[in-house]
């Protein structure tokens, strides 16, 4: 058996559709003409039965047979009127005999004046009519029993059996063999065709591949994606999933037997759907999932011309923060080094020129006071702000704003202790770092003095609470919903629209709430509040 299994996995996929289907014709033809024959066969007796049983009907009610049953030598009446109506309905016996069970006719006559004994003759002796099957030497006979009444029609004298054998099975198929073997041939040939039809169509849907190709390039697909170290999940057009990978399943905290149920079931707060009707991917996103913060990019999927679902690709965000802090981290503190370079080449030349100007206790004074600054300030930010990396930005923020001219302020209240483990420090400092940008970015462009930025840091027993307020341009009352939109910039070149975007979707992955305030050419104030415990 497993031969023969073998075997046919091996034949192209055209050989085997051919021979299954050729097969499927055959057994669905022999199977309806099994079910032919028997109803032919039932209906025959049926038919049969009706007949016989009229034809007993018939003879029950001859004048004759009622006057000479019964009678000694009544059957040379009867016999002759049996036996003719015998030959003329082409039934295979007429069989009468009275309540004592005496034969008054028979095809064989040496039986006439015999005791009739088929077993089956006692409810007719009761005045009762019904057929029955017999079967005798030649084959199952199918009888009518019929009382035969006097002529009053009270009293019973006797009855009439009449009875006719049945052709069996075999004859009824030899009977209608060419009929089979014609719709036998008609069906392997219409089956054939088929096939061949079938096979083409499939072959051009499957690109001409056999199912053992198409069975390894799927393991070739799903160990491919498994492998890929971001979640997958792919829905198709009634939002039931099709594919998910096993990293998928392991951030959502789910497994793989979620294939087929709705996206809704599995993600409630997924937006694949609202993907797969706009047709517009999103790029870049930050969502929640299963208490875990990821970055998601979410695109159609379409197919000529046709969507027909959406996929999204996720990756844990701390695992993107841990191989880019690296990066972020130099860069970060590049940009204070070379502000604070800038800063202490500007002071070291003012110095250098007062030491040639021979005006040193001027050059004294700068030198302290500079150093009594940089001193009180990085102490500050050490005794307030806990967190060494937010100090550092901060820090750096300021060389960079005095660069450009302008004043950042750190509120003197300012408090921040070490972050729950929940807060990622770097998002905090992603948070800190483009309100800054932009605050600063919005001063520079005012024309009149002095150019301010404040930064207020706090924390209460639920809340982190980040205020950065400038005095700059401000933004118009209609534009403050559209700043946090993807790619809107008011830069003019320098900025790519992203910033205000990223702090909008870190603050709402930790479930917190953005305020701003602004007043053109008065300002704008932005207030950021974080829950400083994990819902």
């Amino acid at each position: 058996m497993n031969r023969i299994k073998n075997w046919f996995s091996l034949l192209p996929i055209r050989t085997r559709i051919t021979l299954v289907t050729s097969t499927i014709i055959i057994i669905a033809i022999l199977t309806g003409s099994a079910l032919l024959i028997k109803n032919v066969y039932q209906a025959l007796e049926e038919e049969q039965g009706n007949r016989v049983l009229a034809i007993g009907r018939t003879i029950a009610q001859l004048e004759t047979i009622k006057d000479y049953i019964g009678k000694p030598n009544g059957w040379k009446k009867i016999q002759p009127i049996a036996e003719r109506v015998r030959l003329a309905t082409n039934v295979d016996y007429v069989v009468i005999f009275d309540m004592k069970r005496i034969r008054y006719s028979h095809p064989i006559e040496a039986k006439i004046g015999t005791v009739f004994q088929g077993g089956d003759e006692g409810p007719a002796l009761g005045q009762q009519e019904y057929m029955s099957l017999a079967k005798g030497v030649g084959g199952i006979a199918i009888r009518s029993f019929v009382p035969i009444m006097d002529h009053e029609g009270e009293k019973q004298i006797g009855v009439v059996v009449v009875g006719t054998i049945l052709p069996t099975v075999y004859q009824l198929i030899f009977e209608h063999k060419w009929d089979l073997i014609l719709s036998i041939t008609l069906g392997v040939v219409v089956g054939l065709f088929g096939a061949w039809l079938l096979t083409n169509s499939i072959k051009r849907q499957i690109f001409n591949l056999e199912p053992v190709e198409i069975a390894r390039l799927l393991e070739e697909r799903e160990s491919i994606i498994n492998t890929i170290d971001e979640g997958i999940i792919a829905i198709d057009q009634n939002k039931k999933i099709k594919v998910m990978n096993e990293r998928a399943a392991q951030i959502i905290g789910t497994n793989q037997n979620v294939i087929g149920h709705t996206i809704e079931e599995v993600i409630p707060n997924t937006k694949l759907p609202m993907v797969m009707e706009s047709k517009k991917p999103q790029l870049r996103q930050m969502m929640v999932l299963n208490k875990t913060i990821v970055m998601v990019n979410r695109l159609p999927i379409i197919v000529k011309n046709k969507t027909v679902g959406a996929v999204a690709t996720f990756q844990d965000r701390t695992e993107i923060v841990s191989l880019a802090e690296e990066l972020t981290g130099i860069r970060k503190f590049s940009d204070v080094l070379r502000a604070q370079n800038h800063e202490f080449m500007n002071k070291f030349h003012t110095i250098a020129g007062l030491i040639q100007l021979k005006r040193y206790d001027d050059a004294l004074n700068l030198i302290m006071n500079y150093t009594e600054e940089k001193e009180e300030l990085s102490r500050f930010l050490m005794e307030r702000i806990k967190d060494t990396s937010i100090s550092g930005l901060i820090l750096g923020k300021i060389s960079h704003a005095k660069e450009l001219g302008v004043d950042l302020i750190v509120d003197r209240q300012s408090y921040l202790s070490h972050l729950p483990s929940f807060l990622s420090t770097h998002d905090i400092i992603l948070i800190i770092g483009n309100l800054l940008e932009n605050a600063i970015d919005a001063t520079i462009e005012k024309k009149e003095q002095p150019k301010l930025v404040q930064l207020r840091i706090e924390t209460t027993p639920t809340q982190l609470i980040i205020s950065v307020k400038d005095n700059g341009i401000g933004v118009p009352e209609e534009l403050k919903e559209k700043i946090f939109e993807m790619g809107y910039t008011t830069k003019k070149g320098k900025g790519q629209g992203i910033g205000l975007t990223l702090v909008l979707q870190h603050v709402k992955a930790y479930q917190g709430d953005i305020e701003v305030m602004t007043n053109i050419e008065k300002g704008t104030n932005v207030i950021v509040s974080i829950p400083l415990k994990e819902n």
